[in-house]
């Protein structure tokens, strides 16, 4: 009798290494905001004023506390650097490398929701628990060199009807199944002739810097694919609409630009936002009025940098900003608005969780999460709303934000849209 396979670890050597590091840089930063208090409270007692750090805006203590200060900032800098060397070389003896590894669900539901909180401070500060964008397919990484990702490609069954599914904010490729729903790619693969290729990608950092990022990641894919594509089609829920349109328009500025290499776009036939906050997210909002109260009040104001412990990604949800901020003449800064793509069928689904249109629920609440008017991208101001045509778009109601991923009738909408 064949003895069951063991179980994938939930932790990695690598998970060690990132979440040490990531805890000695939340001691740091919870010491500087302690100096930083203790700085404006003498200031205001003594009736001085201390200047605060260009650098991160951070007040400094004086003469002996400003040195005490310091010496706990290199004590615990030392002792976290040594930590970090001795529980990480005793990691990799104990845990298996990641390339070697299957996925674990709920390892990789928590990684996701840190690299969703924390991902752009994880990339940039180069930790391991920062999550690099890849295809995937059943949990598994497709290479990014084109050859191989040629190679593995050809080695699996594969159709000419490529559906790419973007997940949300928080989330990973593995949760497009909720419960014991099927997941709407594995359905549409079965009915429909398609081959579903999942995005794994860091959703802490920037939309527009993700949709850069992908735009990139899907012209390698599409010339890798191993037959010519009849249908491609571009599935994002929530955040990943959002990040989908961004890489459609970087690909348009690129060939605006006279660099003609992404031409991806030209072969896009269908783009379907599920839940996708075009005009923001309201809850983001609450977070950002938090953190200029907070940094208006004399003894709180360092408190504001807790307010501000939230990544790229859910910055740019508070608008739904899918570029970079262009600044004018006098420094402020702007973001461009973005159409729908001319040449691409543009479907958006939004979710309610009061049962009709004109319920209290409907109106205050919308899917828990995205308002309806932003899921559809429907605002005041017509130009300042996208123009996805009446026979594609819907609304389902009696359910939430999460539940657009198990819905019956999300996936009825998208086997008549996309047969």
């Amino acid at each position: 009798m064949q003895e069951p396979l063991p179980k994938p670890p939930a932790l990695r050597a690598e998970d060690v290494r990132g979440a040490l590091r990531l805890s000695h840089e939340a001691l740091g930063g919870l010491i500087d905001l302690v100096e930083s208090m203790h700085a404006g409270i003498a200031d205001r007692v003594l009736g001085r004023s201390t200047a605060a750090d260009p650098e991160d805006g951070l007040r400094r203590a004086r003469g002996l506390t400003g040195l005490v200060y310091r010496g706990v900032r290199g004590i615990s800098g030392g002792v976290g650097s040594a930590t970090e060397l001795l529980l990480g070389s005793l990691a990799r003896q104990l845990l298996p490398a990641s390339s070697a590894a299957a996925p674990h669900a709920r390892r990789e539901a928590l990684l996701a929701a840190l690299n969703g909180v924390l991902g752009d401070h994880l990339a940039d500060s180069g930790n391991p628990l920062a999550i690099a964008m890849r295809f995937r397919r059943q949990g598994q990484a497709l290479p990014l060199q084109a050859e191989a990702l040629r190679a593995s490609l050809a080695a699996q069954t594969s159709t000419p009807r490529l559906l790419v599914l973007l997940h949300g904010l928080c989330m990973n490729d593995l949760q497009w199944r909720l419960g014991t729903a099927e997941d709407h790619g594995q359905v549409l693969a079965r009915e429909l002739g398609y081959t579903p290729v999942y995005l794994h990608y860091n959703s802490g950092l920037g939309i527009a810097r993700n949709g850069r990022l992908l735009a990139e990641r899907l012209q390698t894919l599409c010339e890798a694919w191993p037959q010519p594509l009849e249908r491609l089609v571009l599935l994002g829920h929530s955040m990943g609409g959002l990040v989908a349109r961004s890489a459609i328009h970087h690909a348009a500025q690129r060939r605006g630009e006279g660099d003609a290499s992404l031409s991806w776009p030209q072969r896009l036939d269908d783009l379907v936002c599920l839940g996708s906050p075009h005009l923001g997210a309201p809850l983001e909002r609450a977070g950002h009025g938090l953190e200029r109260l907070l940094a208006a009040l004399p003894y709180a104001a360092p408190l504001a940098r807790l307010g501000q412990i939230r990544s790229a990604g859910i910055t740019d949800l508070r608008l739904g900003h899918i570029t970079e901020a262009a600044s004018d003449a006098q420094g402020r800064r702007h973001w461009n608005q973005v159409p729908l793509p001319g040449n691409t069928r543009c479907y958006a689904v939004a979710a309610s969780l009061g049962p009709a249109p004109h319920s209290l629920k409907s109106r205050l609440l919308g899917d828990g999460l995205v308002p309806v008017a932003s899921a559809l991208g429907r605002h005041r101001d017509p130009a300042r709303g996208l123009d996805f045509a009446p026979e594609r778009q819907a609304v389902v109601y009696r359910a939430g934000h999460l539940e657009l991923l198990s819905s019956p009738e999300v996936l009825a909408l998208l086997r008549g849209w996309l047969r």
